[in-house]
């Protein structure tokens, strides 16, 4: 008799614990896929201070559009977003150079496979103080100054002023991208002062009537009301060319160049489908709004 009692008790005890069993385990399981969801659709962006504009717009607009998406921009410089990107810590890196040789190379050893894409074509500005009645810069008057030739305004036709060198700091694809196309890869004078952003630059140059520096187009254009756009010659017997949309874009204007995306391309969906959105006629036009060049 006691047997009978407590068997049908036992059974129902069972019964009891596999139901929780299996309603933890599909919790488990929802907590599992949520979690794989949202990770999947979080994306992060580092790099090029001089495109973090750009990019935060972009991320916006699309967010806009995909209110799942999570996207977080941040800057730190092309090299630090590039170093990011080859160590797994970011799905995005923005770059306003190319990737070099030994960090292809480190990507290959990873094997890492880096896709490049040229969203956005960017005009470096040389900008000086109002006050300074120098109007256009060549080529070959640049380098002198930034490799510290020229260090006094009037060998410009100037005032008789000391010339303050204003740049990047090392880090920046800015940097990289002025030393190899305007100083053939020389030094930066040891005078040079090196800022870590683009706001310090413009700053700096609005309050030192003897400072200059070499600023994203967007930006100087934003400052006009403080700084002083330069032209450019070519070379000494060329025409001075202003930096303008329609200028670089026409390849007239020497200090340019193309803006980048490197994915590893097995990063997730939701990068390339970031990348793709900034390459739509759409992202263009955030481009060319934010004021930068349309690559179409």
């Amino acid at each position: 008799m006691i047997i009978k009692k407590i068997v049908p008790w036992l059974a129902v005890l069972l019964l009891l614990l596999q139901t929780s069993c299996d309603s933890g385990q599909k919790e488990a399981s929802k907590g599992e896929a949520g979690s794989e969801a949202g990770s999947q659709k979080a994306i992060s962006i580092k790099g090029s201070d001089t495109m973090v504009h750009l990019t935060s717009s972009w991320a916006e607009q699309y967010m806009g559009q995909h209110p799942d998406a999570q996207i977080s921009v941040t800057g730190g410089g092309s090299g630090t977003g590039i170093a990011a990107l080859l160590n797994g810590t970011t799905d995005i890196c923005a770059s306003s150079r190319e990737i070099q040789g030994k960090e292809k190379e480190l990507a290959a050893q990873k094997k890492i496979d880096l896709v490049e894409y040229a969203v956005a074509r960017d005009g470096l500005a040389i900008i000086v103080n109002p006050a300074n009645p120098v109007v256009d810069l060549s080529m070959e008057q640049l380098r002198k100054i930034f490799i510290g030739e020229y260090t006094n305004w009037k060998d410009m036709g100037g005032p008789a002023l000391p010339i303050i060198v204003l740049s990047r700091e090392s880090s920046s694809g800015t940097f990289v991208f002025f030393q190899e196309h305007v100083l053939k890869k020389a030094d930066y004078t040891p005078k040079a002062r090196l800022l870590a952003g683009t706001s310090a630059l413009v700053q700096s140059v609005a309050s030192d009537k003897g400072a200059i520096a070499y600023v994203g187009l967007a930006f100087a254009l934003e400052a006009k009301a403080t700084v002083k756009m330069v032209g450019v010659k070519s070379a000494d017997d060329a025409a001075a060319v202003m930096p303008s949309d329609e200028t670089v874009r026409a390849g007239h204007y020497p200090v340019a160049r193309p803006l980048y995306l490197y994915t590893n391309g097995t990063s997730s969906p939701e990068a390339k489908a970031f990348v793709d959105f900034c390459l739509s006629e759409a992202g263009q036009k955030i481009v060319t709004e934010t004021g930068y060049i349309s690559i179409k």
